[in-house]
């Protein structure tokens, strides 16, 4: 026999796993999804998109628990750690590079990890999906503590590199998150949090980078953002916090503060000059009329929290 086709039985026990999960199940109106026309293909697939925001929104008690309990631990000095395989795992570094850039904090204070390192995250780094011990490994080579918060992401809620990464992290006093397609995961069963965004099968059967991959986005965009907003990061909806590197996020950045104050283009330029670009302390000095320095002592005082420190100033 192939060794390749050879049932052992760890593989029969995962197939048997597999043929319970709705993530993995056939939807029999697609069928014959491969003599339909494009327009019908793209009319069907979108249709089928449509059930991830509904599924999303049934999760948003277990979505709110997550955003505080990350929140707290942040708040308190830890991180934010994203941990996947394969397509969780690319969408949880996506989430974290994209956190520094919009908040202006640390690339250090939001990780993404995924199965295989890096190099997994442009191409398949087969059987690692498959290593508990190395998900566990990974994250104590990080030093993930008390102060840390880790979400691990599967669609199949049963991912053992990510398992290995939960129990790991819950046993060093972490708070746990886990995201997943399948309703009472394994993953649930190990977090404190577990956030199951139930999309059904998928249009292609199995291939859980759709709507499975499409429902994590969501989840995560809500997990870094709502975040960052309980941390004070924005005044209002706007991004006070960005960091203004090239041109266009220069550009924000003095739209930012002119929505903000109601000031002019030239008096927003002017004060952002003289506070070295920070947006925070262009509002505050606009709005309160306290001088750079004082502007940043306050903000400093209320813990970069803008709106805090404009009430401090004027009452």
């Amino acid at each position: 026999m192939n060794p390749s086709t050879e049932q052992t039985p760890a593989r029969e026990q995962v197939r048997g796993e597999l043929d319970l999960l709705i993530t993995e199940s056939v939807n029999e109106a697609y069928r014959d999804l491969d003599t339909w026309s494009t327009t019908d293909l793209v009319r069907a697939m979108n249709a089928e998109d449509q059930q991830v925001p509904q599924a999303v929104a049934a999760a948003e008690v277990e979505i709110a628990a997550a955003v505080d309990g990350v929140a707290e631990r942040i708040a308190n000095g830890g991180r934010l750690l994203y941990v996947g395989a394969g397509t969780p795992g690319r969408l949880g570094v996506l989430d974290a590079s994209e956190i520094p850039p919009t908040f202006g904090v640390s690339p250090d204070l939001v990780v993404g990890v995924i199965a295989g390192g890096t190099v997994a995250i442009q191409h398949a780094v087969e059987n690692a999906e498959d290593r508990a011990d190395q998900g566990a490994a990974d994250l104590e080579a990080l030093g993930v503590g008390p102060k840390d918060a880790v979400v691990g992401i599967a669609a199949s809620g049963r991912t053992p590199y990510v398992l290995g990464a939960l129990q790991y992290a819950r046993e060093a006093g972490a708070f746990t998150v886990a995201v997943s397609s399948n309703p009472g995961s394994t993953a649930s069963s190990v977090a404190e949090v577990g956030i199951e965004v139930v999309v059904g099968p998928e249009f292609i059967t199995g291939s859980t980078r759709l709507k499975a991959g499409t429902a994590q986005k969501l989840v995560l965009n809500m997990i870094s953002t709502l975040a960052m907003i309980r941390l004070g990061k924005t005044y209002g909806n706007l991004m006070v916090d960005l960091q203004a590197t090239n041109d266009k996020l220069r550009s924000r950045a003095l739209r930012t503060v002119m929505l903000a104050t109601g000031a002019s283009a030239e008096v927003a330029r002017t004060t952002l000059d003289t506070v070295q670009g920070s947006v925070k302390e262009a509002i505050l000095v606009i709005k309160t009329g306290l001088a750079p320095a004082e502007a940043r002592d306050l903000l400093a005082r209320h813990g970069g929290r803008l709106r805090a420190a404009e009430q401090h100033a004027q009452a």
